[in-house]
């Protein structure tokens, strides 16, 4: 039987997307062949291309897992389109999280997918929903670094490597951010079925304030912030990446501002 959730052009993969998609694909191939005559312009787009394609599969993660849970409403919200503009809060799933990036190179977790609980049975399938998400992330993580851990970087552009550094630590921050138990975010939804009714009542009214709570903290309170780096930096080192090309990634991706000598000697090498 055919469903508002099954149609074919509910799943199909929207233009916007793949408009998308391709400029992470063009500006990524400037970038490593030298192309762009502004290689932090062409790091800039393909860094934030490739990040917004991430939190798209981020969002479709939580539709398609919810999809298959019960919720057959999925696929007439769009959601498994990949299009960012079906998102019920597009300015907190991408917006937002586009600008935190340029900011301070934190990957800020998005959640704006709109599922109907009330249609899904069993407290796992409601933790897998949330969980779907930041596993994208890590997913995503390891993808960007596998070129690391495999040392299959000889001979690529040292421009190229930073930015998949910077890439590949966005998506951690993401992972890390997501997973914190805290109301508001993903990673209070995969425990969230396993509480009390009575602490879910009390817990609900704080749920808006939770992101905005955590960001709060790293930027108030700098023993926080200093140890929430210290873990993303530990991750990353596991992952093969050292964490000053990290940091060149992400001094080359803020091409407006003056480059750090460092940076700017090993990608004239």
């Amino acid at each position: 039987m055919t469903t508002a959730a099954t149609r074919s052009s509910d799943r199909r993969i929207s233009p916007v997307f793949l408009g998308i998609a391709a400029i992470m694909a063009v500006t990524g191939w400037a970038v490593w062949t030298g192309f762009a005559p502004n290689p932090g312009l062409a790091v800039f787009l393909f860094v934030t291309a490739a990040w917004v394609v991430s939190l798209c599969l981020h969002e479709y993660a939580h539709a398609r897992t919810a999809l298959h849970s019960g919720d057959l409403t999925i696929g007439a919200k769009g959601y498994l389109t990949l299009n960012p503009l079906k998102y019920t809060h597009a300015l907190l799933s991408i917006v937002l999280p586009v600008i935190f990036v340029i900011m301070g190179g934190i990957g800020l977790p998005g959640g704006a997918v709109f599922i109907e609980r009330h249609r899904i049975q069993g407290r796992w399938k409601h933790s897998l929903i949330s969980a779907a998400g930041p596993l994208t992330n890590v997913l995503f993580a390891v993808v960007c670094t596998a070129p690391f851990w495999l040392g299959a970087l000889d001979g690529v552009p040292m421009a190229f490597r930073f930015a998949l550094a910077f890439l590949a630590l966005l998506q951690v921050t993401a992972a890390i951010l997501n997973f914190l138990p805290v109301p508001g975010l993903d990673g209070y939804g995969v425990i969230e079925p396993w509480l009390s009714y009575k602490i879910r009542r009390q817990v609900e009214p704080f749920a808006p304030f939770g992101l905005l709570a955590v960001f709060a903290l790293l930027i108030v309170v700098p023993g926080i912030s200093q140890g929430f780096f210290d873990v993303v930096r530990a991750v990353l080192g596991g992952l093969g990446v050292d964490w000053n090309e990290a940091a060149c990634g992400q001094d080359l991706y803020r091409f407006w501002t003056d480059r750090n000598p460092v940076c700017e000697a090993a990608i004239s090498r």
